[in-house]
């Protein structure tokens, strides 16, 4: 069957099945492709998908961007018995003491800042020295106690049990968009409009 739509994601799919329900989509005819958060607008760029979930403060000059549809709260993901576990929440000031991770692949070095900064508000640095090669790899790094990985909550969904979150009360949630081409057919800018009414209703 080929799909209605191709739909880029990472991590979470509960806001790309709200657009595609509010477009009145079928998910059942809907695409969802996870990509490669090292390199995450090669997909849209080569036709690979249609539409996707973009998150924080930038902007790729030959790309069209939504108006934002979502937040997603910040949050640190540590082993289980990390010094950080079980908090209700913590300052990013904390997060500062332990080492986390180095920009994967093409991220946008914008983007990377804005979820792992250099600096903290207080001034203090983050040493992102360990390599982001996947997911996967990342957390087994962190569930060994070697690293922490700031991020956002939705992360959640691809955690697993070996780690847990928790929350980081001091630093802006990722201000979430879907992002196109150009010439992406009517059917992308309908949905567009629909994810966009999610948050105006």
């Amino acid at each position: 069957m080929v799909p209605d739509l191709r739909f880029g994601y990472h991590g979470s799919l509960e806001l790309p099945h709200a657009a595609v329900r509010a477009d009145g989509y079928d998910p059942g005819r809907v695409e969802f492709v996870e990509y490669d958060v090292g390199d995450p607008f090669t997909p849209l760029r080569r036709g690979r998908v249609d539409v996707m979930v973009s998150k924080f403060d930038h902007r790729e000059p030959d790309l069209v961007y939504s108006e934002p549809i979502g937040l997603d709260p910040r949050a640190v993901v540590v082993a289980l018995d990390h010094p950080l576990a079980g908090r209700e929440s913590v300052s990013v000031e904390e997060v500062a003491a332990f080492p986390c991770f180095d920009r994967p692949g093409f991220m946008p070095a914008e983007v990377w800042d804005q979820l792992v900064p250099p600096v903290t508000p207080g001034g203090r640095p983050i040493t992102r020295g360990h390599p982001f090669t996947a997911v996967p790899a990342l957390m087994r790094t962190v569930a060994s106690g070697a690293a922490v990985h700031l991020t956002v909550q939705s992360i959640a969904h691809v955690a697993p049990p070996t780690v847990t979150l928790v929350p980081v009360r001091d630093l802006r949630p990722a201000v979430i968009n879907l992002v196109w081409l150009p010439t992406a057919p009517q059917r992308v800018r309908r949905l567009v409009r629909a994810a966009e009414g999610l948050v105006a209703s």
